[in-house]
C-alpha cells in the first residue's frame, strides 16, 4: 500500500507532466469528502470533480475512472456500462480502488492512475475555468483548468457521462 507521501509525489510528477498551471491545497483530511469539503472551505460544489472507480461485476474484473461534477449523478447503469462494453457494473469498493489506484476514497484523483485505465470525464467538467480534484491522499486537493486534463492518456470527453442531480 502506498503512503500519501508517495501518492503525492506521483501526482506531482503528473502535474509536472501535463506542464499546467495548478494549485495544491492542503486540507484537513476528515474534510476530504467533496460535500464536507466544499462546506468547510467556500468551494462551490459546482466547481468539484469527483473521480469515481467503476468496476465490471463479471471476473475478469475491468476498471475504468471516471470524473464527474459533484452537482450531478454518474450514469453508471447506462452510459459507463456502455463506454465499459460489459454487462453490470457497480462502484468499484474502497478496497478495490486502493489496490488498483493506490488511492483512498476522498483523494482518488485523475493524475497518476495506472497508465492502461481508461479515464472518462463529463463534458461540463470541461466547460468550466477551473476545476477542484482530490490530490491523491485525502490531505490534498487540487485547483486546475480542466482542459489541461486533455493531455492525460487514455482520457475521453463524454457527453452525458453524468445526469443532473435532482
Amino acid at each position: 500500500m502506498s503512503d500519501d507521501a508517495e501518492i503525492e509525489a506521483r501526482v506531482a510528477a503528473a502535474l509536472e507532466g501535463l506542464a499546467a498551471a495548478h494549485e495544491v491545497i492542503r486540507i484537513d483530511p476528515d474534510f476530504a469528502d467533496t460535500a464536507a469539503f466544499c462546506e468547510k472551505y467556500g468551494v462551490p460544489l459546482d466547481h468539484s470533480g469527483n473521480t469515481i472507480i467503476v468496476a465490471s461485476k463479471k471476473e475478469p474484473k475491468k476498471f475504468c475512472a471516471c470524473l464527474v461534477l459533484a452537482t450531478s449523478r454518474l450514469d453508471v447503469n447506462h452510459t459507463v456500462r456502455r463506454l465499459m462494453d460489459v454487462p453490470r457494473v457497480s462502484f468499484a469498493t474502497a478496497d478495490e480502488t486502493q489496490e488498483l489506484t493506490g488511492m483512498m476514497i476522498g483523494g482518488v484523483t485523475l493524475l497518476a492512475l495506472p497508465p492502461d485505465l481508461s479515464i472518462y470525464v463529463d463534458e461540463r467538467v470541461m466547460a468550466l475555468d477551473y476545476v477542484i480534484l482530490g490530490g491523491g491522499s485525502r490531505s490534498s486537493k487540487l485547483k486546475l483548468a480542466p482542459d489541461a486534463l486533455r493531455r492525460l492518456p487514455n482520457l475521453r470527453v463524454v457527453p452525458g457521462l453524468a445526469l443532473v442531480a435532482s
